[in-house]
């Protein structure tokens, strides 16, 4: 559980022993324990304000789009036409602002399961929650996986937003839950989950991918850099429905007029986002292939 000593926040968790993130603080914004988790809200002296939940660093005003942009960038610009998008976790609004920079979308669904998470982002994170004003948007306190049950076959796009696979966030790491985003998706859906990070969790990642390649035809994974992430690298897993989607090579890409609001997103960078370090590779990969031959 991460506290705040001295003036600085550290953040510890079990899922990166031996190691903490530290922030100076300037002054606590909110803290309180919702229904789910506890929430925590701080202005920090060199990265903006900061959300945390259960001890844990979820969003900074200095790097959020990073992560914002290429969770939710990658999966849909391999998508040729996403229309209708799903957004599971993700209350922070963060996602949603980058899904509705697709002109072709006509709805984005959001489910949050903490309630709390929604209220302080809009109170205290107005340029990550600016989404929640669009008319496209609809929110949806509940489940996810209840949520998709009754959206059959229904979503281009769906992103897991999700925190670390502790507590609330556990279940959006099992299989089961992946087998129901495939039976939400459209034909040639695409889901992208947020997929840890290659220098912590291996063990993690790796039969989660062997899992997704028996539910989905075409599986990869991708990664970005932020540096108040353990480790300064969270990964992407990517699925889809169809066989034909080649996730490493954009269907499209930004408009000018797009891309001079993206912050870290560009198509050479989608591209780059696969090229896993060797050690990596191996893993999360055929271990016996190589693909520099």
């Amino acid at each position: 559980m991460g506290t705040i000593e001295n003036g600085w926040f550290r953040e510890k968790a079990v899922l990166w022993p031996g190691q903490q993130m530290c922030l100076e603080v300037e002054t606590v914004l909110y803290e309180a324990r919702s229904e789910f988790q506890d929430v925590l809200v701080f202005k920090s002296v060199s990265h903006g304000v900061v959300l945390v939940l259960d001890g844990v660093i979820q969003v900074t005003e200095r790097d959020e789009f990073s992560y914002q942009e290429m969770i939710t960038h990658i999966a849909m610009y391999s998508h040729a036409n996403p229309e209708r998008v799903l957004v599971v976790g993700g209350g922070d609004g963060g996602v949603l602002r980058e899904v509705l920079r697709h002109p072709s979308v006509i709805e984005a669904s959001l489910c949050e399961i903490d309630q709390d998470v929604i209220t302080v982002s809009k109170k205290y994170l107005p340029t990550l929650s600016s989404a929640y004003q669009d008319p496209r948007v609809s929110i949806h306190i509940q489940d996810g996986a209840v949520f998709m049950e009754s959206h059959q076959n229904y979503f281009d796009i769906i992103i897991t937003d999700s925190s670390d696979p502790v507590g609330p966030a556990d279940v959006l790491f099992k299989p089961p839950y992946f087998e129901k985003m495939n039976s939400a998706l459209r034909e040639s859906g695409i889901i992208c989950s947020q997929g840890e990070c290659i220098w912590l969790h291996l063990d993690l990642i790796r039969p989660l991918m062997n899992a997704c390649k028996n539910i989905f035809p075409v599986v990869d994974y991708a990664f970005t850099t932020i540096p108040t992430y353990p480790s300064g690298q969270i990964g992407f897993v990517l699925c889809s429905k169809s066989k034909e989607t080649e996730f490493r090579e954009p269907k499209r890409c930004p408009s000018d007029s797009v891309q001079k609001q993206l912050k870290y997103y560009n198509p050479y960078i989608h591209r780059a986002a696969f090229i896993l370090p060797e050690f990596a590779r191996r893993a999360i990969h055929d271990q016996n292939s190589n693909p520099y031959q």
